[in-house]
């Protein structure tokens, strides 16, 4: 790839549009100082002086796709709450549409409260129903992803799945068969309920500890007999044609059954692997839209997901600078790619 061609893939990322289904999540967050200690109980005092809420799970691949250029469209669940209020207010004020929500009563916003003291993490409070949605909401979720693709473009679907309960082997068999027949591919973030009902998906993105959950074994990430071994077995057995496995340190491990190779990380100062994920995801999904080779888009991901781990908390990607260390390093992957 040419850096010509590089510009351009990063402008036909505005042309996109993007359909995430998941667990969509309010993360907010208490900061504060710490000076006594209660009366009450040995439990720190925080005096908290500044409060602030975010869309967190896959509200933040949300905002990840709308930073990289893409228009990102939502489908999950939300309660009749106020965080749930608050999570569509959000929405609203980036822009975004705000009927793939369905709100449903009796059932809790997922919220994480974090509460910090300095750059102490005190405690997380969370809120939240795991359980697998009611039939009835799942088939109006279904019906609501149903009427985006027959009435838009969709380029690209993405499972953001967190087990909060919104996405069920029957949803995943839903979508997965409209998509099929729409030829529109579908990328997967999952996490152990669901692993193994994920088949015939175009990329499926676990991090080494899913990878290890869902096939029950010891992959050796250091060996790439280990996952060559362990990737293979699950790409046949779920009909996956690229498997992505992120590695933290040791970058990422792509494989299209052709491809079979990691792709090193690139040394950084680590503040915050928060959001990580998330943002290899998003950049996953717009290259699998636009088409781009295995490892190519192993080797944007893996950029993009270094990248927001230099940040404090969770960051989206940022575009321009993407580019710019794609640029810097292609001639130093290129003879890898």
């Amino acid at each position: 790839m040419t850096p010509e061609e590089l510009k351009s893939v990063f402008k036909s990322f505005n042309k996109l549009n993007v359909l995430i289904i998941g667990d969509v999540m309010l993360d907010s967050y208490y900061w504060g100082n710490v000076s006594r200690i209660s009366p009450e109980a040995p439990v720190p005092i925080v005096a908290v002086n500044r409060k602030e809420s975010r869309m967190g799970g896959a509200g933040n691949v949300v905002i990840n796709v709308q930073a990289l250029g893409a228009n990102p469209i939502l489908c999950g669940i939300a309660g009749n709450d106020d965080n749930g209020d608050l999570l569509i207010k959000m929405l609203k004020d980036k822009n975004l549409p705000v009927d793939g929500i369905i709100r449903v009563k009796d059932r809790a916003t997922t919220t994480k409260t974090r509460i910090i003291s300095h750059t102490q993490h005190v405690v997380r409070i969370d809120e939240e129903i795991d359980e697998i949605i009611d039939e009835p909401v799942s088939e109006k979720l279904f019906l609501r992803i149903k009427e985006f693709v027959n009435v838009q473009k969709i380029d690209v679907i993405i499972f953001e799945d967190y087990d909060k309960g919104v996405i069920s082997p029957s949803l995943i068999k839903e979508v997965t068969t409209l998509a099929k027949k729409k030829n529109i591919p579908v990328v997967v973030d999952p996490k152990k309920r669901n692993f193994g009902y994920y088949s015939n998906v175009t990329l499926f993105k676990p991090n080494l500890k899913e990878l290890r959950e869902g096939l029950n074994s010891t992959v050796d990430a250091r060996d790439i007999n280990s996952l060559n071994e362990a990737v293979e077995k699950l790409r046949k057995e779920q009909d996956i044609e690229i498997a992505l496995v992120t590695l933290s340190e040791l970058g990422v491990y792509v494989n299209s059954g052709k491809v079979k190779k990691i792709i090193p990380a690139v040394i950084r100062n680590i503040a915050d692997v928060s959001g990580a994920g998330d943002s290899v995801i998003s950049v996953a999904a717009l290259c699998c839209a636009l088409k781009l080779s295995p490892v190519y888009t192993a080797f944007l991901s893996n950029l993009a997901g270094g990248q927001v781990c230099e940040k404090a908390g969770v960051a989206p990607v940022n575009k321009e600078q993407l580019l710019e260390e794609a640029l810097e390093y292609l001639k130093t992957f290129s003879g890898n790619l």
